[in-house]
């Protein structure tokens, strides 16, 4: 936004002091740039341990830090059944020692207020540089005897697999997953991690990983900071000297190619408001080849340069479809990759593809002004300035010139070969490497508001559509039975759980229900008396952390301290639905809009899809399994606070009480940060609730 207050004053000023010349020439042209700045990178000192370790000396003595960034260099390897072994395998190895626990391991970093990390493909320390020796004496015994305690593999995998269990719900997840897999085929680079793959991984194969890959005459160790070459070379004999050599096994993969023309893969995530969207494919751009840096100033201008980026400018700030999109190409020694997408409305899905092909195409067809670039080139002096004064930066760049054979001087005069850049060489790599033609256009989204706009965009003419795994699926789904209703559907799913007249007959009903939330055990308390009464009590260490009341009317929900009272069609709206004892009696009655939309798979077994409209307008989707008619998924878009939001309730383990069916499992996802799995302890059913617990205060 200009700053028009600014503009004025200088205006003025000018005027009063007669400078119109000065203004009009201020007015034609932009200050010259000047030259780029010089970066003081370092000297280096390189030499080779006996075992084969190649050590990177950069002194700095600005600060009194020292770095330690150990890089193994590990070759793609396919892990197929057990995808996910070797992140467990680099977490685990800080997870405990033949000498430490992890609890003594985490108390010896924190005591010389160091950093300490480490994972499949090394380890990083930091700390002052006086405390160097306790560090390195913590990295020695990681590196060289790590225990892989039973205990503590355990506790990680339960927190990957919490992890992919959250990602299963979120859209930009499984959009990079699809276009992980789609992108690299059957690479080791297109291996994702499920929770079939983390449950097969055991101790064992994590120890193998280590035992295949951690190796001194495969590895580098870059040495940042306040130190000497003489100490360095010390330090390196004393604490990795004794880590002994091994031979690497090498498989070669064939580079996975662009497809030869567009191919749309779509992924429904019903009841989704916004799609995600990512166009993708594999390059061949290694380290240090002529092009990166030209590509380097190409995708900062496309796509990764904040804001003023063209993708920006034209999709956020133009059209207002997204919040903000971006372009990542990104240079690998075995495949490297071009992604650019973001998030954006349903209902522009379709223009927001057209304009990110549009905005690839322009930078191949057309020269970019060299205002335009002297920004970016702008840009990323800045970037690249401020990013060196991070000693992980200056440790990564180190290891990049002696792990990729880049000239010693590479990075020193990075900026300058940036700003030597010129409009034709930017247009002559864009050729190379965006390639808007021979894309994979990923969607993830809602299907029935989405997916038939798109198959103009696929060569073919046609979307291929995948489930959340990045596992094809048929183009057609199953057909309907002739003359099934979305009526016939609900009636078969109460007949399932007891009935019309069971079910009519409930007076109230109680459920007592737990789970645990990242390692903290939660009760929740859930009451409903007919015909719309219903309080709802959540409590942590014996105390109510969530109460939510509704006694027909009026609500109140109070949390963290805090309450807030609702009424009138607000109450309504928010905790009406979710007071009433079976909602799927009262759609009849209350004349909701139901369409069978269809069977749709889901991951156990065909359900039958129905989009459903409440008499206030508000949406909602219901999963019927085809074989039991159980209600298995529900997806309810609701409007809150922070706009819009999508919560989806999986329902397991129905188990009868009193004549009539419910679930003893729900999962529910998106109104947290992650999936909380509640497990019913007990049901009462008909149990007299008095109407006093439901009623708000005034």
């Amino acid at each position: 936004m200009k700053n028009t207050k600014l503009t004025i004053a200088l205006l003025t000023l000018f005027a009063v002091q007669g400078l119109q010349a000065q203004e009009d020439d201020f007015r034609k042209s932009a200050p010259k740039p000047g030259p780029a700045p010089e970066i003081q990178f370092g000297e280096y000192e390189e030499f080779t341990l006996d075992n084969g370790l190649q050590v990177i000396v950069v002194e700095n003595h600005k600060l009194p830090r020292v770095a330690f960034n150990l890089l193994v260099d590990v070759p793609p390897a396919k892990e197929e059944e057990f995808a996910g072994a070797a992140e467990l395998a680099g977490a685990m190895l800080s997870r405990g020692t033949e000498n430490r626990g992890k609890a003594e391991i985490d108390a010896a970093v924190d005591f010389i207020g160091a950093q300490f990390s480490t994972s499949e493909d090394g380890m990083f320390g930091a700390c002052l540089s006086k405390h160097k020796d306790k560090l390195l004496e913590i990295m020695e015994d990681v590196l060289l005897h790590p225990a892989f305690p039973e205990e503590e593999f355990e506790k990680l995998k339960k927190q990957r697999l919490s992890e992919l269990s959250y990602q299963k719900d979120d859209a930009n997840t499984i959009a990079g997953n699809v276009a992980q897999m789609l992108r690299y085929g059957s690479h080791p680079y297109g291996e994702v991690p499920t929770e079939e793959t983390i449950n097969a991984i055991t101790v064992d194969r994590c120890k193998a990983y280590y035992e295949n890959y951690f190796m001194p005459n495969t590895s580098y160790l870059a040495i940042i900071g306040d130190i000497n070459p003489e100490e360095a070379k010390e330090a390196a004999k004393k604490y990795f000297g004794s880590w002994e050599k091994g031979t690497l096994n090498k498989l070669f993969y064939p580079r996975p190619e662009a497809p030869s023309e567009p191919v749309v893969a779509f992924v429904d995530k019903p009841g989704a408001v916004q799609s995600v969207i990512d166009i993708t494919y594999p390059l061949n751009l290694k380290p240090g080849a002529e092009d990166v840096i030209t590509a380097n100033v190409l995708n900062t201008l496309l796509g990764s340069g904040g804001l003023s980026s063209r993708l920006n400018l034209n999709i956020r700030e133009d059209k207002g479809y997204s919040y903000g999109v971006r372009s990542t190409l990104s240079y690998d020694k075995h495949v490297g990759y071009f992604s650019a997408g973001g998030s954006v409305r349903n209902e522009v899905t379709d223009s927001a593809i057209v304009e990110f092909l549009y905005e690839m195409n322009r930078i191949r067809d057309e020269l970019v002004p060299e205002e335009e670039l002297q920004s970016t080139k702008n840009f990323l002096t800045g970037s690249f300035a401020r990013a060196m004064e991070q000693p992980e930066t200056v440790a990564r760049l180190a290891l990049n010139t002696a792990r990729y054979k880049l000239p010693k001087d590479y990075y020193t005069n990075y900026l300058k070969n940036v700003n030597a850049v010129t409009v034709e060489q930017l247009q002559e790599v864009a050729r190379k490497y965006i390639l808007p033609g021979q894309s994979y256009i990923v969607v993830v989204g809602n299907k029935p508001e989405v997916a038939d706009k798109l198959a103009r965009f696929a060569g073919s003419g046609a979307v291929s559509f995948f489930d959340l795994n990045g596992n094809p699926l048929a183009g057609t789904e199953d057909a309907l039975p002739e003359g099934l209703t979305a009526m016939d559907v609900v009636e078969n799913y109460l007949a399932a759980i007891g009935g019309r007249e069971k079910l009519e007959a409930v007076q109230d009903i109680t459920f007592n229900m737990s789970t645990s939330v990242q390692g903290m055990a939660m009760q929740m308390t859930m009451q409903r008396k007919a015909p719309n009464k219903m309080l709802m009590k959540v409590e942590m260490n014996g105390m109510i952390v969530n109460e939510t009341r509704f006694d027909g009317e009026q609500g109140m929900v109070s949390a963290m301290g805090q309450q807030e009272k609702l009424e009138g069609e607000d109450a309504q709206k928010s905790l009406g639905r979710q007071a009433m004892l079976f909602p799927e009696l009262e759609y009849k009655k209350k004349k909701y809009e139901l369409v069978l939309d269809g069977i749709e798979q889901l991951e156990d077994g065909k359900a039958y899809r129905i989009l459903a409209t409440a008499p206030d307008g508000s949406k909602s989707t219901h999963y019927f399994d085809v074989q039991t008619g159980l209600k298995v998924k529900s997806i309810i878009t609701q409007e809150g606070p922070q706009g819009t939001a999508t919560v989806s309730n999986v329902m397991a383990d129905y188990k009868e009480v009193e004549g009539i069916r419910v679930p003893y499992e729900l999962t529910t996802a998106g109104g947290a940060p992650f999936p909380i799995t509640l497990k019913v302890e007990s049901v009462e059913v008909n149990s007299g609730l008095s109407d006093d617990i439901f009623k708000v205060e005034e």
